[in-house]
């Protein structure tokens, strides 16, 4: 082997070994694991001391969240918790620009790269909502703004994801969020969803 040949299997295995580095704050790994991405992260850019939870405010009017945890998405649920991270969801807040799911999933590739990007979008739809049942529902309860909800979870073939956008009676949407997380907690989140 030449010493080109050999320099060129360093390269390669060194930028494959960077590239596989930016999955490891990705849910399923440790929490340790996580921090270190989200430090090294040039989209999030967290501050001194922040490990797990980045905020970002251009103004009051305009924020950006971004946190890593160890629990099952949706509702707390006990049993879970730990090391290992489960959840991880970014939360934009904008009411000069306001925010669409288009937003947010731009959020999600300029956070997490192409690899998960094309996950999220080739991922299959298994709930989304509002729907007849979600509307009825809020009605029924007295509590109309579960119904005025926009969102969809999807099915990876990594992970799941969870989009939700909460638009006014005009349509325009100053908050969102978009959640990626384990696809083991895919049933207990789509029941929260449907007994909403």
């Amino acid at each position: 082997m030449g010493r080109g040949t050999g320099l060129a299997a360093i390269v390669s295995s060194l930028v494959l070994s960077l590239i596989a580095g930016q999955a490891q704050a990705l849910p399923g790994q440790t929490a340790d694991e996580a921090a270190a991405w989200i430090q090294a992260n040039p989209t999030l850019r967290p501050s001194r001391g922040e490990r797990l939870l980045v905020k970002r405010a251009e103004t009051p009017a305009q924020r950006f969240t971004f946190q890593a945890m160890p629990f099952q998405v949706g509702r707390a649920a006990t049993g879970f918790g730990g090391r290992i991270i489960r959840t991880e969801e970014l939360i934009l807040f904008d009411m000069i620009n306001g925010v669409t799911p288009y937003r947010l999933e731009e959020s999600l590739r300029s956070i997490y790269g192409p690899t998960v990007y094309q996950d999220y979008a080739r991922a299959r739809r298994v709930y989304v909502y509002p729907n007849v049942a979600t509307v009825g529902r809020g009605i029924n309860r007295g509590t109309p703004a579960f119904a005025d909800l926009q969102g969809e979870v999807r099915e990876g073939d990594r992970y799941a994801y969870w989009i939700e956008v909460a638009p006014r009676p005009d349509g325009f949407a100053y908050s969102g969020r978009l959640t990626v997380f384990l696809r083991e907690d895919l049933p207990k989140l789509q029941g929260e969803l449907r007994n909403r």
